[in-house]
């Protein structure tokens, strides 16, 4: 550039000189022009450029006239100029297209300089763009692995190859249905609700460790192989945990139902994010289509997530719904669009199982389920559950390990446990001992309770031989039934006509009345007033009781230790008492009579009304319903009420 503009001064020079030859200078300046146009833009681009502007022609004339208008259309670019300028004008012409010229070789070194940096760029650019490729390629051929990743999969691969036996639990688990012990009824009712054409969504209520997480599991199995099944072989059991599930108000994680990953949350993984398009993922209700949804401890729930749920069972699939999702954004893959528009198919059978009480659950779940009730197992069950268990271990028992277990827990799952650690102690001392048959001992099963701080669930038993002035009632908290240890002694009244009844402080008020109701009673069929005594009533134990329904009980008790009639002790009985002598429904008879069951009970007395409450196919217990106190007394004493004493 700097060469160029000192060739332009040089013809300033020429120019100002003047004198004689000046028509040669003023050439040798225009060919010097030349020069410089022909420089700047090419020889041969200079033809082409002349031709377009009409200007080759003028270029080759021999006048110096036109020659310079030729210099002007190249220069300017501009074939309009058609005036051929005079000779005493052309050096201030030549001097004006000095200045263009030079602006322009000014303008193409800069243009050259940006072009350069330009394409040092681009060049920087495109080997970035093939280094990235390159990676690319040798990732896809080696995959994302590296030493540090191979190193630490070799490490998991060792770790897996380190087992310890499988645990007692899942040995011993039930593998069939027909080894689930104590629940036939309610497997029976399972059954039938989920092997119909119309399978329905069912509630199982009942105490923990009774099985009923694995009897739905196995009644699942075992329908899927019959006949005409509601369910394909492939039906899926989805099991979950009602107290792990937690609504989540930003939407952002729901297990359960599924979610929307964002754009912006979409994580270390994001397939979609770069596009915009938000990511639908699907919950444990689409996982379950076709199947079996198990949520045990349903009642643990979120109330929110709960009301979430009865639209799934009730539209039998799970929308969703994103502020980014576009349906008309072309980038919107087939999947997604078919998810947020169509919902995704959740057509699953809900197994809710529950320890609480039905009236605990959201009433909108009831109605939409059949309920089956588990029921607490009884002495006996256990005893067939540890007999089962013991044989699958091949082991042993002591006369007498089972009976004892039973004793223990009601819980199936507690008592197979108790057994697993008995047999820990067993194995260890034939190891010690050396090779034998391995047996568990009593003294075993002693070691485990104590060690454990384990004791008696059933400390109230039934006895063959009569007693005065005491009774089993029959009591009921949550699924499990007791047995009420009530006692009565009496007392002439220590002021004459003043005499004083005790009773628990801890019972409740309804309680206390049946009291009252009793004493009324006393007086109607024994004519004694009990003003002339000083009676004192206990519930052993100090048990809190509140409701009526030990009103026959405590009739019974004080009419026992007035006329010094044993009571049988084999014998439990429930109801509440009326002033006139009637006995009136009480709730809870199913868990009262399995709690009677428990202490060994052979006969229990209830309300007539409640008869339609006896579960059925009762072994070893007889149930009698009673309507009026003379027929209570009937079957207690075994004699008619009027053949009693009377004062």
């Amino acid at each position: 550039m700097k060469f160029f503009l000192e060739k332009i001064k040089g013809g300033n020079r020429i120019e100002q000189a003047g004198g004689p030859g000046g028509r040669d200078q003023l050439r040798r300046q225009v060919n010097a022009l030349y020069n410089l146009v022909a420089n700047l833009y090419g020889s041969d681009k200079l033809v082409l450029r002349a031709s377009k502007l009409n200007a080759l022609q003028l270029m080759r004339s021999e006048l110096l006239e036109e020659r310079v208008l030729a210099l002007q259309r190249l220069v300017y670019e501009d074939p309009t100029i058609d005036a051929v300028p005079e000779l005493k004008d052309i050096p201030k012409i030549l001097g004006q297209m000095e200045d263009e010229i030079a602006d322009n070789i000014a303008r193409r070194s800069v243009e050259e300089e940006i072009e350069k940096k330009i394409n040092d760029k681009l060049q920087q650019k495109h080997e970035d763009y093939v280094r990235e490729i390159r990676m690319q390629v040798i990732k896809e051929s080696n995959g994302p692995e590296n030493a540090q990743t191979l190193k630490k999969l070799a490490i998991l691969e060792k770790m897996e190859q380190k087992k310890l036996a499988r645990t007692a639990m899942e040995y011993l688990r039930p593998a069939a249905v027909e080894e689930i012990i104590g629940q036939e009824r309610a497997v029976k009712a399972l059954m039938f609700k989920l092997a119909s054409s119309f399978p329905q969504h069912i509630l199982l209520y009942g105490p923990p460790g009774v099985g009923k997480t694995t009897a739905a599991r196995l009644v699942l199995s075992a329908i899927k192989e019959m006949k005409g099944s509601p369910f394909a072989r492939e039906a899926p059991f989805i099991e979950v945990n009602g107290t792990t599930l937690r609504w989540d108000p930003r939407e952002i994680t729901n297990p359960l139902l599924g979610s929307v990953h964002d754009p912006i949350y979409q994580g270390a993984k994001r397939d979609l994010a770069d596009s915009g398009v938000p990511e639908p993922k699907l919950g444990l209700v689409s996982d379950a289509h076709g199947g079996v949804l198990f949520i045990d401890e349903i009642g643990e729930m979120d109330p929110i997530l709960q009301n979430k749920l009865l639209k799934v069972l009730e539209d039998k699939r799970v929308f969703f719904d994103s502020s980014y999702y576009d349906p008309h954004d072309p980038n919107v893959p087939q999947y997604v669009k078919k998810i947020f528009e169509e919902g995704a198919p959740s057509d699953f059978i809900l197994i809710g199982a529950t320890t609480r009480d039905p009236e605990e659950i959201n009433p909108a779940i009831r109605s939409r389920c059949a309920e089956v009730f588990f029921e607490p197992l009884t002495p006996g069950d256990l005893r067939v559950i540890v007999l089962q268990a013991a044989k699958k271990l091949e082991v042993n028992l002591e006369e007498g390990v089972a009976g004892l277990i039973g004793e223990y827990t009601i819980e199936g799952r507690k008592a197979v446990n108790i057994l697993a650690d008995a047999y820990g102690m067993a194995f260890s001392r034939r190891v010690d001992a050396g090779d034998g048959d391995l047996t568990i001992a009593l003294d075993d099963v002693y070691e485990v309770l104590q060690s454990g701080r384990l004791t008696p669930y059933i400390t109230r038993k039934a006895s063959d031989k009569p007693e005065t002035g005491k009774i089993f009632g029959l009591g009921v908290h949550g699924f499990l039934g007791s047995v009420l240890e009530i006692e009565a002694v009496v007392f002439p009244a220590r002021k004459k006509g003043q005499g004083a009844i005790r009773f628990n402080d801890t019972a409740g008020s309804m309680a206390k009345d049946s009291v009252f109701n009793a004493a009324s009673l006393i007086r109607k069929f024994t004519g004694e007033d009990l003003a002339a005594y000083d009676l004192h009533i206990n519930v052993v134990g100090g048990g809190k009781i509140d409701g009526p329904s030990a009103g026959v009980a405590i009739f019974l008790v004080v009419y026992s230790v007035l006329k010094n009639l044993p009571i049988p002790q084999d014998v439990a009985v429930t109801g509440e008492l009326s002033i006139r002598g009637g006995i009136k429904a009480v709730g809870g008879i199913p868990e009262k009579i399995y709690g009677a069951r428990q202490a060994g009970i052979k006969q229990v007395l209830i309300p007539g009304e409640n008869k339609k409450d006896v579960p059925v196919d009762l072994k070893n217990l007889t149930v009698i319903p009673v309507s009026t106190v003379e027929e209570v007394l009937e079957n207690i004493f075994g004699v008619p009420a009027t053949d009693l004493p009377v004062n």
